[in-house]
């Protein structure tokens, strides 16, 4: 998932340009980009949307952002878009693991419900101070959480840190890829505010990148075919992983040798993330 683009619940004209576009998922927004006298149409948009033939016909990864569990707003949400085309539960501001498993409960309650085949995932915000401290903890809640969201908005507007510090960014960054890597999941990589600041946004995915996240949130679509280029592995990363993939099934051995490189399991799960990474989802 190397570009994850924000669509507000509330702006159900932006759908259909949306699921044609480049973005490899789409995040519909019932939280923070929705007013509150909006709450109510949003979620009935986004819920009819997910039952559309187009959006059931779509490969891209669909991802809802609920409000905050526990707030009047939550269960109206997971209400009207727990449904089969539903993939990924994005959960704001998570801060214990013990919301996790509620949502799970909840999950599961719905699934059997209304016999949805296949498990609904959850993406967990960190995006508090607390949420940073237990981000490990939240990861491996359930085993629903798939993967981390980190959230620097919330983060650091609260605490007076400057957005724009690479070295502040940069240790959240690590802190979150390692909680996510510690469960084995992986990581997506916050928001960029400004949108004029193509490069900043570039700067910032690199950086991601480099700390092993698979790919960031957009909120506006000029950032997604950035995003999309940043996180798309190189030509000679795929042509690597390929050797190493096709040398693991000749060999029962746990560690072997490619183009004189040592490889072992850490080395074989990474050309297998590149080559899912080189095949993203089409729209």
């Amino acid at each position: 998932m190397r570009s994850k683009l924000f669509v507000p619940g509330s702006r159900p004209e932006l759908f259909p340009k949306a699921l044609a576009g480049p973005a490899d998922a789409l995040s519909f927004d019932l939280e923070d980009a929705v007013g509150e006298n909006q709450k109510g149409i949003a979620r009935s948009n986004v819920g009819a949307a997910l039952a559309r033939s187009e959006f059931l016909a779509s490969r891209k990864t669909i991802i809802v952002r609920v409000n905050r569990f526990g707030t009047l707003h939550f269960s109206a949400d997971l209400e009207a878009v727990a449904l089969q085309r539903l993939d990924l539960l994005n959960l704001p501001k998570v801060e214990s693991p013990d919301d996790i498993r509620a949502v799970a409960q909840v999950l599961a309650r719905l699934e059997s419900d209304r016999d949805i085949s296949r498990p609904i995932e959850i993406l967990a915000n960190i995006e508090s101070p607390r949420g940073l401290r237990l981000a490990a903890e939240i990861a491996a809640a359930d085993p629903r959480v798939v993967g981390l969201q980190l959230g620097l908005g919330d983060l650091f507007e609260s605490l007076g840190i400057d957005r724009r510090d690479p070295s502040a960014v940069q240790h959240v960054q690590l802190m979150v890829r390692l909680a996510a890597g510690e469960a084995g999941i992986w990581a997506c990589d916050t928001a960029y505010g400004d949108i004029k600041d193509a490069d900043g946004f570039r700067a910032e995915a690199g950086a991601a990148r480099r700390l092993g996240y698979t790919g960031k949130s957009c909120i506006h679509p000029s950032q997604v075919s950035i995003a999309n280029e940043v996180f798309q592995p190189s030509a000679a990363e795929i042509a690597f992983a390929r050797r190493v993939v096709d040398a693991a099934g000749r060999t029962d051995d746990g560690a072997f040798t490619v183009d004189g490189k040592m490889i072992d399991a850490p080395f074989l799960r990474r050309a297998q993330a590149v080559l899912a990474l080189a095949h993203p989802p089409a729209s």
